[in-house]
């Protein structure tokens, strides 16, 4: 590559926060994922839905796509694959006749129980990066931020 080519140090995009935090989100879940990956063979989005399940109540496919903010496309393919792996169960949601709440199967607990430890581990690692204030802080700022996002889109409802 030439020296015309060459991206200066500062470009507009590298000071957008908006995509600092996106190449940063998706560089930590690619560490992490790297191992339940190779080792369950199970994607992101996958994991994802896993993780949300192994934290909380049955929930619905509307509840996960709020949880975890992924496409409900995405969010429907990976209920789909961990059902298909008899790692996720459907029942029928008495309250909404036209959805069903999904759990993690007995198959599906015992795998989130053997990478939870090892995603935390990761976790640990990654953000010995920052002092305890610091993390403290970012999770202030991140809580923040999503809160600012979540009122912006409901001027738009």
């Amino acid at each position: 590559m030439s020296d015309a080519q060459t991206l200066p140090d500062t470009t507009r995009l590298s000071d957008f926060i908006p995509y600092r935090l996106a190449i940063t989100s998706n560089a930590v879940s690619s560490l992490i994922s790297g191992e339940y990956h190779s080792e369950f063979g199970l994607k992101i989005p996958e994991w994802r839905i896993m993780a949300v399940l192994g934290d909380a109540a049955p929930l619905t496919q509307r509840d996960l796509v709020a949880a975890t903010l992924m496409d409900k496309v995405a969010v429907n393919r990976a209920c789909k694959a961990l059902e298909e792996r008899a790692l996720v169960a459907r029942s029928p949601n008495e309250a909404d006749g036209r959805s069903h709440h999904l759990e993690l199967t007995a198959g599906g607990r015992a795998m989130y129980d053997r990478i939870w430890p090892n995603a935390l581990a990761t976790y640990e690692k990654i953000f010995t990066a920052l002092t305890p204030g610091e993390t403290t802080k970012l999770r202030v700022l991140l809580d923040k931020l999503l809160t600012a996002v979540r009122a912006i889109e409901g001027d738009f409802s």
